[in-house]
């Protein structure tokens, strides 16, 4: 997050593979979490205002989970971040 504010812009590690940032609703944030983010630390939540996105949000199927999550299709514009939230670390055992 520190380098996409000097940038300008926000891509994740493995955008170049995917062409697309994953994203997920605050609904389903702890579940993205659980699954994917308790071995890591220093994570933050970065809050998106959608009507300020600048490339094209979409929501798509995950045939994993059965459900469809939404994804930045391009680079994720800081002006669209309206909120960065620092996350407790994870704990598997919650």
């Amino acid at each position: 997050w520190e380098l996409a504010q000097d940038i300008g812009f926000y891509e994740p590690e493995g955008f170049a593979e995917e062409g697309f940032i994953h994203c997920a609703t605050e609904a389903q944030t702890d579940g993205v979490l659980q699954r994917y983010f308790t071995q890591h630390q220093n994570l933050v939540k970065l809050v998106i205002d959608t009507h300020r996105l600048t490339q094209k949000l979409q929501y798509d199927m995950s045939q994993t989970i059965g459900e469809e999550f939404p994804h930045i299709y391009g680079q994720l514009n800081i002006e669209a971040v309206v909120q960065v939230v620092f996350l407790d670390p994870i704990s598997s055992e919650d």
